[in-house]
């Protein structure tokens, strides 16, 4: 059974930076893609990031480039989120999810992605 588990979220303020972290456990991760997802309170869930199985690509949604950074690390199987300059706006719970063993490295639709995580919850205080 494949478990995801999202840690490090918490409560920051405006320009201050949080490291997420999702581990993996069921499933060799170290042949799929990452990605990391977020949903604001009663939004639908949106796309944030993700990271190709190498670790050597990584994608971003515009609203984080520069400011968020994706990595993994296989042997733990763990992926990170490290979120700088935070802003009210990427207040949401966040999601990670594991990508198919084929197709393409990342898509935006959430209906992409195999399996998810209970996520955990980011509060950016103006």
């Amino acid at each position: 059974q494949v478990q995801l588990k999202e840690s490090g979220g918490g409560l920051v303020q405006t320009g201050g930076s949080l490291r997420l972290s999702c581990a993996v456990s069921g499933r060799s991760f170290s042949v799929y893609s990452m990605g990391w997802f977020r949903q604001p309170l009663g939004k639908e869930r949106q796309f944030v990031g993700a990271i190709d199985w190498t670790g050597e690509r990584t994608y971003y949604t515009d609203s984080v480039k520069g400011r968020f950074t994706i990595s993994r690390e296989n042997i733990k199987n763990t992926v990170y989120l490290q979120m700088d300059s935070l802003r009210p706006e990427d207040t949401a719970l966040y999601y990670c999810a594991t990508a198919p063993n084929t197709g393409p490295p990342y898509c935006k639709s959430a209906g992409y992605w195999d399996d998810w995580g209970q996520g955990t919850q980011v509060t950016v205080s103006s």
